[in-house]
């Protein structure tokens, strides 16, 4: 049969399948489905079915930024911001599951409640701060006129459900808390480790001492090592990407650039009266201190301050790249007191950043769809590979980066993103490789498993010495004696310390000091970095009885704290494993 024959046989069932397909459409376009398509996500996110908004998330963020801003007066940097946005994610998710948690324990604030905290005869601190009068008691008119006042009755709305919010959360940390009680052994125990001392004498026996020469492994030993400790080699997720770069090093037109504007704000900082003021307004690099400095002992970088009269201004001088201008206030005998005006390059203010991310758009334009290695050659483009774990910012070779662990978590393999900016660079990656979460494979461990058995063998090499001289040694000082070793002393050693001056961090070995007898000479003691032989000459073990009610509260409060900060973490995590998370930052952002 022909092709257009078939075609006429088939033109039935394709007339019936149009018309099905365009009534569907028709359907469809009523219902509005494909304006909701072309929107996305009405939502960040979701967490069990509580919607995040992306209001509430860009004030979350903005709240982190203008705190950065008050406190350093600079502008964030874009790793930090990139760290906060995630930040401000993870506190919204935190909020919505406390919150259902505590709808689902019924913890909640009735109106009598909330009266007795505005008006009642202990308000909230919040009230208290308000209305305080100079004796410090409570105005109640004043707080009466307050609530009466029609004007103010949405403020109330917003004060009241801050209230609740506030005592809500303050029951669930005592419900919490009621659960995490220390206990007086807990109390006794925790002095005990903290003021019990001992001085000791010992020989140590370094690992280090067995070379590489005088041990073998093979390749059985190390496939045994590695199969009895894969999980000290698991990894999170992995990526594995290639990238090429723009570095946003300042150039000498930027430097050219800011070393101009300073010079037109020299004549003004020579005239100013307030020095400290003229700094912070102009957001100098370096703050006004205004202490005097003898000038012997003036930093070799400030040198040119020397040269100047009082009141008198520097020349623009650059000092690490950046430029400074210096102006002395005040000299007294050999003393000096001077203030340092400084900036320090932006490539942003001269338009490089710009230029540089306009080209990193371009390649990633044209890379999309000419390919990465060919757009990399005509632009004369290094390529370089790199790999990063989930839930670990640094990556090798670019730094510590959310922005692009981020990017990478969203990707598919081969699809090129955006251009990131990082602190230093513009970036285009193209993902490679997603790697499951697992066990790192033995090839790409090897180095590290040899570490491990040569490390275990060496152990076993200096014990066994150390066991045979010390089977031949009467006392410490024939032990020395017969390996060329000194004894050494440690005085004051905490039973909760983790430390030995002069040794390290040895945890077994303290242990182990604590469990003898004053006098008494160990036998070889395997610690983690060598083998010991100790003699304990002094040991004071604390009687907690002699605690006073102040040193125990202290310790009470600090082991409660420490109590209620793991469970909190492990609490929320509990909370995140059983809820429905919708995470919709990347597609909405």
């Amino acid at each position: 049969m022909g092709i257009m024959e078939k075609m006429r046989s088939s033109t039935a069932p394709i007339l019936w399948l149009l018309i099905i397909s365009f009534g569907l459409l028709w359907v469809l376009a009523d219902t509005q489905v494909f304006d909701a398509i072309a929107l996305g996500p009405r939502s960040l996110g979701e967490v069990n079915g509580d919607p995040i908004t992306l209001e509430e998330y860009n004030n979350r963020v903005s709240f982190y930024n203008e705190q950065f801003s008050m406190q350093t007066n600079q502008s964030m940097p874009i790793e930090m911001r990139a760290m906060y946005e995630n930040q401000a994610w993870e506190d919204l998710v935190a909020a919505r599951l406390i919150r259902q948690k505590m709808d689902e324990l019924g913890i909640t604030v009735t109106d009598n409640e909330l009266i007795d905290m505005i008006a009642g005869p202990n308000p909230d601190p919040f009230i208290y701060q308000q209305f305080a009068d100079e004796s410090g008691n409570i105005d109640r008119i004043a707080l009466q006129a307050a609530i009466d006042a029609p004007e103010n009755s949405l403020i109330w709305i917003t004060i009241e459900q801050q209230l609740r919010d506030n005592r809500r959360q303050q029951k669930m940390g005592n419900f919490i808390s009621s659960g995490l009680k220390v206990s007086e052994l807990d109390i006794r125990n925790e002095y005990i480790r903290e003021n019990s001392f001992a001085d000791i004498r010992y020989v140590r026996f370094p690992y280090s001492e067995i070379s590489d020469e005088e041990i073998s492994v093979t390749d059985s030993e190390l496939r045994d090592y590695y199969n009895s400790h894969r999980d000290e080699y698991r990894r999170g997720e992995t990526y594995r990407f290639r990238y090429v770069s723009w570095d946003k090093t300042p150039t000498a037109s930027d430097t050219l650039n800011t070393v101009r504007e300073m010079e037109n704000l020299r004549d003004a900082f020579e005239a100013t009266e307030n020095d400290s003021l003229f700094l912070s307004s102009y957001s100098s690099q370096t703050p006004y201190n205004g202490s005097f400095v003898s000038r012997d002992e003036l930093r070799e970088e400030y040198a040119p301050v020397l040269e100047l009269e009082p009141g008198e201004v520097s020349e623009v001088v650059i000092v690490n790249g950046d430029p400074h201008m210096f102006k002395l206030i005040e000299e007294r005998d050999d003393e000096i007191r001077f203030a340092v005006f400084s900036y320090g390059v932006d490539p942003e203010a001269s338009g490089t950043s710009y230029r540089l991310a306009e080209q990193a758009g371009e390649f990633e334009f044209y890379a999309s769809t000419e390919g990465f290695e060919s757009e990399a050659d005509r632009h004369d483009l290094e390529i370089r590979e790199a790999t990063a774990t989930k839930d670990n910012p640094f990556i090798p070779g670019l730094g510590s980066s959310l922005q692009l662990l981020n990017a990478l978590e969203n990707m598919r393999v081969n699809r090129i993103a955006d251009p990131i900016e990082l602190s230093d660079q513009f970036v285009v990656v193209q993902l490679l490789e997603k790697i499951p979460e697992g066990p790192r494979p033995f090839e790409e461990v090897r180095s590290q498993v040899e570490n491990g058995v040569k490390t275990e063998k060496r152990r076993q090499i200096v014990l066994d010495r150390v066991m045979q001289l010390n089977s031949n040694a009467s006392d410490l000082e024939a032990l020395a004696l017969s390996d060329e070793k000194t004894i050494e002393t440690a005085e004051g050693i905490r039973l909760g310390g983790n430390t030995i001056p002069g040794a390290g961090r040895e945890v077994e070995v303290i242990g182990r000091v604590f469990g003898m007898e004053e006098g008494e000479v160990s036998g070889p003691i395997a610690g983690s970095n060598a083998v010991f032989v100790l003699e304990v000459v002094s040991k004071s073990m604390a009687n907690p009885d002699n605690m006073g009610i102040a040193e125990k509260n202290d310790i009470r409060n600090r082991l409660e704290e420490q109590k209620f900060m793991r469970f909190n973490q492990v609490f929320l995590d509990r909370l995140k494993e059983g809820a429905k998370i919708t995470d919709n930052r990347s597609v909405l952002l």
